[in-house]
């Protein structure tokens, strides 16, 4: 499973109701995840690497819109403290 990673235009952002998506933040801390439904985010502020089955790692931080597919187990290192909108489904 991958996860989907872009820089979108502000526009685009606009046009996605991103602006209007609940916002999470969390402090530098490492944690298993599960997506039990698809999540898709746009990072405010912070760095954080996910831990991929098979150890790979995806890099994300500000700017970085981010689709977690559904089914997907990983585990978060947050680097500096994460601030995100996020959407499920």
């Amino acid at each position: 499973m991958e996860i989907k990673v872009k820089r979108p235009a502000q526009n685009e952002l606009g046009s996605m109701g991103i602006r209007k998506w609940p916002i999470w933040e969390k402090e530098e801390s490492s944690f298993d995840w599960y997506y039990d439904e698809k999540e898709t985010c746009f990072f405010l502020e912070g760095k954080v690497d996910i831990e991929l089955p098979g150890g790979k790692i995806v890099s994300l931080g500000k700017d970085d819109l981010a689709i977690f597919p559904k089914g997907l187990s990983c585990k978060w290192h947050i680097k500096e403290k994460v601030r995100k909108h996020y959407s499920f489904g």
